[in-house]
């Protein structure tokens, strides 16, 4: 896997992704080591001044009015990491962890922060180690940025704390640095408030939410052609000039999807003719495009914060161009705390239209012409019936999950930091809402498979039929009952492994 370098530029996506998630290794550029060395010689001219400097010379946040002498300033960083190292809970997923350490390197590597090169490169030896600090579910406010949870990472690299290996082992931090051969950092002055004030948490959640969520809509789109497909439905609404009537770009590229999954299915053209009586299509099925269109439109918008959010040197205070350092308010989250949020609402829009449609296919007073529930001998079998009860219960979690974290705020630090984001939050909520999402979308496709089954000897389209084919090969075809739960775990693998996808792809090539 190629590594990726850290430079005084963004990361892109694709490069925190392959960090956090696939292991990739990373170096910092050359031009990176002497922007952190020129900033780190005007922190070390401010230690001497005799007027005091937040964060280099006094306390933090409501402590600030206090000096703090030369010979406790060692002291000074090092207690700030371990008070702020006060997460609760369960541990967060090692790929939130090394997104979250990569994107503080990437700002320490702007130079704006005034941390020494020695500090930085034991970030970039941990990411290459494996070696991930235990982080908790609870601590972060969102402001000053992901405060807990980026303290537990620098804890570890002083050396204390808890982390896990490579190989999944828990085990005091001390021993795992000495087995890789990292020398624990002795934090010096303003050090560790730069190691702390981030929104690295939350912006590493976002961009690996977005990358996730961009294969699933495209897998929706999948799964509701399949729909449309085996309801009798009409691709007929779909139609360019009709979609360019309402030009969001997202409801296009969706209704191009949809165009192009359904092309040359005989099932559709069964019933195109004069002589169908069927006069419109529900709305789950008829109105696809445009809730589909709209989640990609928000994950567009959300896409755009992340990139600048991704550009941005985020601490408190920071050393500027010519110099100075200066405080300010750029480690608040509400950028990212927002889209987190919105992206979770749209989630739960997609999923409860898709549970609408797979609802469609078990009433045989809509499903046209289909048994009850899809059951082999209703009556005698269940079918599907409780596959839907399955997504309607995740439907409804994800309802709950896209009420808004951003809008709340709490006060703290004696009212000095008396209006939060709360977009870590917003983050860990909006993770498992696209978990949900891609189960609520994996139980219509593994439906939708079945139905497009039972209307033989029509035949799908090949895009649709490729689709099915590949989930056939884990899952049965039509038959009676057997234990769901394994094959909906199955279908769930398919869709989320991108496999579904990639069927899809090979007869339509590139969705959008």
């Amino acid at each position: 896997m190629t590594a990726v370098v850290v430079g005084v530029g963004a990361p892109s996506p694709d490069e925190v992704v392959s960090v956090a998630r696939h292991g990739a290794q990373v170096i910092l550029s050359p031009e990176a080591l002497k922007e952190i060395a020129r900033s780190r010689e005007v922190v070390k001219a401010l230690a001497d001044d005799v007027k005091p400097h937040y964060g280099v010379s006094t306390g933090f946040g409501a402590l600030a009015t206090r000096h703090i002498p030369t010979e406790l300033r060692t002291q000074l960083q090092r207690s700030l990491v371990r008070s702020h190292a006060a997460g609760s809970g369960p541990e967060v997923e090692r790929e939130v962890v090394r997104a979250l350490m990569l994107l503080r390197l990437s700002t320490l590597a702007t130079g704006r922060t005034g941390v020494r090169t020695e500090t930085a490169e034991a970030y970039a030896a941990l990411l290459n180690a494996g070696i991930t600090p235990v982080v908790h579910e609870y601590g972060s406010l969102g402001c000053s940025g992901d405060l807990a949870p980026l303290a537990h990472c620098a804890l570890a690299v002083m050396g204390e704390g808890v982390v896990r290996t490579a190989d999944g082992e828990r085990k005091p931090a001390a021993e795992a640095l000495a087995a890789a051969g990292i020398a624990p950092v002795v934090l010096e002055e303003k050090e560790g408030l730069a190691l702390i004030n981030g929104t690295d948490g939350m912006l590493g959640m976002l961009v690996l939410a977005a990358h996730d969520l961009r294969r699933l809509l495209s897998t929706a789109d999948i799964a509701a052609a399949m729909s449309v497909e085996g309801q009798l439905g009409t691709d007929a609404v779909f139609a360019a000039d009709l979609q360019a009537m309402r030009p969001h770009p997202g409801q296009g590229d969706s209704a191009g999807n949809l165009r192009s999954l359904l092309a040359d299915s005989a099932i559709i053209a069964s019933h195109a003719g004069p002589d169908c009586t069927y006069v419109q299509d529900a709305y789950s099925l008829r109105c696809t495009p445009q809730v589909h269109g709209t989640a990609r439109d928000t994950l567009t918008h959300a896409e755009l914060i992340a990139s600048r959010e991704l550009a941005s040197a985020v601490d408190n205070p920071v050393v500027t161009l010519d110099g100075r350092v200066e405080s300010n308010g750029n480690f608040h989250g509400a950028p990212v705390a927002a889209v987190l949020d919105f992206l979770a609402i749209t989630v739960a829009d997609v999923a409860s239209i898709s549970e609408r449609r797979t609802d469609r296919f078990l009433d045989p007073a809509r499903n046209r012409g289909l048994n009850a529930f899809l059951a082999d001998d209703p009556g005698v079998d269940s079918g599907h019936m409780i596959a839907q009860y399955t997504q309607a219960a995740i439907v409804s979690e994800l309802k709950r999950l896209a009420a808004p974290a951003s809008v709340d705020s709490i006060p703290s630090s004696a009212m000095q930091e008396d209006h939060v984001s709360m977009g870590w939050a917003a983050a860990r909520k909006l993770r498992r809402a696209i978990d949900g999402l891609g189960r609520v979308l994996a139980v219509e496709l593994y439906t939708a498979a079945r139905a497009l089954d039972l209307r033989a000897p029509l035949t799908p389209a090949p895009a649709t039929a490729a689709v099915r084919d590949g989930l056939r090969v884990t899952v049965e075809g039509p038959g009676t009952d057997r234990w769901l739960a394994p094959e909906i775990e199955e279908a769930v693998q398919y869709v989320s492994s991108g496999r579904a996808l990639a069927a899809a792809e090979s007869v339509t090539g590139a969705l959008v």
